[in-house]
Formats: C-alpha cells, sequence, structure tokens
C-alpha cells in the first residue's frame, strides 16, 4: 500500500486498500436512459399489513421520491373509490402545483370503468396521467379464471384502444409475464403496439424469476419489440418472494429495461415488492445513478410511520443496527481508522456501505463483545472523563450481562466521573442506539 505524505499528514492511496473483486465481472453502465417508477402508494399499500397512508402522509412521501430523483411515480387506483380517486387528484394536483419532475401513473384494470377515472382525475387536476392497465397473462392464471388467450387479447386490444381514443398514453401491464409462455406474450405485446401502447410492462408478479431468467424475458422482448419497429419502452416490475428482487431488478436493467418499479421499504402484497431504497443504494454503489441521495434514509423513515410497517433492526442503510458496533475488534479498528484522521478509511474499514454518503456515521457501543477501546471511545464521543479506574467499571458491568448496555446503565457506572455531563450525553446517545445518528464530521 503507497502513502504520501503532506503537512495535513499522509494521504492514503484508497484504490490500494480496498481491492473490489466486484469490478472484474460487472457489467458497464447501462447503454440506455433510464428511471425509477416508485410503486409505494399503489402496489405497496397492497399489503394486508400496511396502512394506507393519509393524504399529507402521501404527498410529503412524493416531494421525498422528488428529492432522490425518482422520476415516475404510481399515485393510485382511481377506479378503487371515491377515498382513491380523490387522493389521485389530489397528489396529481400537488406535482402539477410544485412543478415535481415526477410523471404520475395510475393502474386500471384492461376494462372502460376503471379506465376512465383515469381520465377524469387528468382532466380534474390538469395534470398528464399515464395509465398502466394490466391483466394476467400466465397459462396458470388463464387456468384459474377460465380465459382464453382471444379473451385476454381482445379485452387488452379494446381498453388499450380507449384509453388512446381518451388521451391517455398506455403502458401494458402483463401479470406474471415470468411464467408466460413466449408465444402468448407474442401474441399479446404484438396486438398492445398495434393498438398504441407506448410501454411494456414485464412483471414477476409473485416473485418467480431469477436474474438469469430476468434478462432472458427482456432480450427477447427487445427482439420483438426491434422486429415490429415500433419505439415502445420496457418497464421491470418485481416482487421479492425468493428474495432476489434486487438483484432482477439490476438484471433486467443491464439487459436493456428503461424503467424499475419499486417500493420504498419494499412493502407490497406477501413478502414485498423490489425495494426502492435498496435499489437506490445499490445504483449508487454501482455509480449508475448520480443523484444525491442523502434523504434516503428520510424517505425509509416515512414510508414506516405512515404506512406502520416496521424497519427490521438489521435492515440495510436504515436499520438501527446498519453502522452500529459493541464487538471490540470492529470497533477497534474503526477507532484506528478515525485516528489517523480519515473518516473515508473509517467509514469502510467494517463496513461494505459508507455511511458518511448518505448522511450517517459509524456508532460505537459498549456490551458483553466490548474492549476497551470501546469505553473509551463512548466516553470521549460524550465529553465524559476517561480514566482507568472508569474504564474498567465500565467493562466489568459489559461483561457481566448478556446484552449492548444502554445509556443509562453505563452512566449509572460512570455518574461519580461523569457528574453534570449526563444531561448533555443524552441526546446524542439514544440517537445512536437507534442507528440513524446523523453524520457531524466531513467523510474525507
Amino acid at each position: 500500500m503507497s502513502t504520501e505524505s503532506t503537512p495535513e499528514g499522509p494521504v492514503i492511496d484508497r484504490d490500494a486498500i480496498v481491492f473490489d473483486w466486484n469490478e472484474l465481472q460487472t457489467a458497464p453502465r447501462p447503454a440506455q436512459p433510464f428511471d425509477l417508477n416508485d410503486e409505494t402508494l399503489r402496489d405497496g399499500v397492497q399489503s394486508p399489513s400496511v396502512v394506507d397512508p393519509s393524504i399529507d402522509d402521501k404527498l410529503e412521501l412524493v416531494d421525498l421520491m422528488a428529492s432522490l430523483g425518482i422520476g415516475s411515480v404510481n399515485i393510485g387506483l382511481p377506479g378503487a373509490g371515491k377515498r382513491a380517486f380523490d387522493d389521485v387528484v389530489a397528489l396529481a394536483r400537488h406535482i402539477a402545483k410544485k412543478k415535481l419532475q415526477l410523471l404520475p401513473n395510475c393502474a386500471a384494470r384492461t376494462v372502460a370503468a376503471d379506465i376512465k377515472p383515469v381520465v377524469e382525475a387528468a382532466q380534474k387536476s390538469g395534470q398528464k396521467i399515464i395509465v398502466y392497465t394490466f391483466i394476467g397473462s400466465s397459462p396458470i392464471r388463464q387456468w384459474a379464471e377460465g380465459w382464453s388467450l382471444d379473451f385476454i387479447e381482445k379485452t387488452s386490444a379494446d381498453a388499450i384502444s380507449f384509453a388512446v381514443k381518451e388521451g391517455l398514453d398506455v403502458a401494458y401491464v402483463t401479470e406474471d409475464t415470468t411464467r408466460s409462455q413466449p408465444k402468448n406474450l407474442d401474441v399479446l405485446f404484438r396486438s398492445a403496439i398495434d393498438h398504441g401502447a407506448k410501454r411494456l410492462v414485464l412483471c414477476d408478479t409473485v416473485g418467480h424469476a431469477t436474474p438469469s431468467g430476468t434478462k432472458a424475458l427482456v432480450e427477447w422482448t427487445k427482439g420483438l419489440i426491434s422486429a415490429s419497429g415500433a419505439d415502445v419502452k420496457i418497464d421491470w416490475h418485481g416482487h421479492n418472494d425468493r428474495g432476489l428482487a434486487v438483484p432482477n431488478a439490476l438484471a433486467a436493467l443491464e439487459a436493456g429495461v428503461h424503467r424499475l418499479h419499486a417500493c420504498g421499504l419494499g412493502v407490497g402484497e406477501r413478502v414485498g415488492n423490489t425495494s426502492m431504497d435498496l435499489l437506490l443504494l445499490n445504483l449508487k454503489l454501482l455509480g449508475w445513478y448520480g443523484h444525491d441521495l442523502s434523504k434516503l434514509v428520510d424517505y425509509v423513515r416515512k414510508v414506516s410511520e405512515s404506512t406502520k410497517v416496521a424497519i427490521p433492526v438489521n435492515y440495510p442503510l436504515s436499520g438501527g443496527d446498519a453502522f452500529r458496533t459493541a464487538t471490540g475488534v470492529h470497533a477497534a479498528a474503526i477507532i484506528k481508522a478515525q485516528s489517523k484522521g480519515d473518516n473515508w478509511l473509517a467509514d469502510r474499514v467494517y463496513s461494505g456501505v459508507p455511511a458518511g454518503e448518505f448522511g450517517l456515521e459509524q456508532v460505537i457501543e459498549v456490551g458483553h463483545m466490548s474492549g476497551m477501546s470501546n469505553v473509551k471511545y463512548w466516553l470521549n464521543h460524550r465529553g465524559l472523563k476517561v480514566t482507568d479506574d472508569v474504564v474498567q467499571k465500565v467493562l466489568q458491568k459489559a461483561k457481566s450481562t448478556a446484552w449492548t448496555l444502554s445509556e443509562k446503565e453505563i452512566l449509572k457506572v460512570v455518574k461519580p466521573a461523569g457528574g453534570k455531563k449526563k444531561a448533555a450525553s443524552k441526546k446524542s446517545t439514544a440517537k445512536g442506539r437507534a442507528g440513524w445518528r446523523t453524520r457531524t464530521a466531513s467523510t474525507g
């Protein structure tokens, strides 16, 4: 490892201290322009455990989506009822009034009764709204519904034609595309294109696909569109039943998709949809997404708060333990890195995700797996007096427990030495234990 010296100290060759095996076979940045469609307010709220957010919460979420550079948002299914319709109109008006760089869209079954409310919402709000009209396409769905391919094709064609006549741009959504036969998709896609659909939405409705299967479907669809000569874009909409939603979305993008669908916190039916925040995290680390993501954790928290879905403690980036450690070896390495005056190094020595790039920082606590360095750091970080006697007492307390000590537990031991510092330290420690402490130092 090579370093240079400056008046401020040694400069670390960052490329030399992190060898990235990922770069040996990572696909190059996608050649096609792409954007993201946030489905939190439509497909996400279909989860049986989710509370449909209030309109005020929805408006705040839309603002956060725009701040993250998300380009498209599904604002609901207005044909579902009066509340759904009113929320769609309010959201569309909000997007228009604030001139947000978001393209609103609505879901609708392939029936005129569902498409008419989308037309009305667009007229009432004065905002262009794209209709995403959907129908099941797989053989298993056909068998369950008693549908023939002819019925699906005619129903789809009639719906698309009606929407186009009413002045809507149409995205044609085939549910369960990843389990549909190519010969059937050939009929449905060609018909949709002929009747005016501008986007084909490939759906992994039950989370069946693998990355290789995703790529195969996207490449096949690209070939069909190319043969048609039409200017039609491709969307990818995935679910997470096999835990492969984010890898599948990245595979779809590598294969040529133009828009990826996802939901905040991965909410959605069963085990949920592709997680928008984890997708953004990975796009950022791959170097494929240049927009500022400093509000990404705020977005996740707002999704959690408004839908009443808790953020798992071990959830990447936004979980309480994402950047929190009480293990002696880990803490010691982070502390040593910080002592070298390079926060870039400290943020990566025991973390594959740099907290500082997302407005957070590493959090060191004291527990049964801790060492003296944890205790000294904890005390120093709060401006408390550090003596060998106090350090030993805190460490002895930690070793006698089977958990990470709370601030109250540590201060009870430290109190004679900490004095009046207790109140001042309380706020920062509480934030640290939540795992959401905001970064206070430069990342270097």
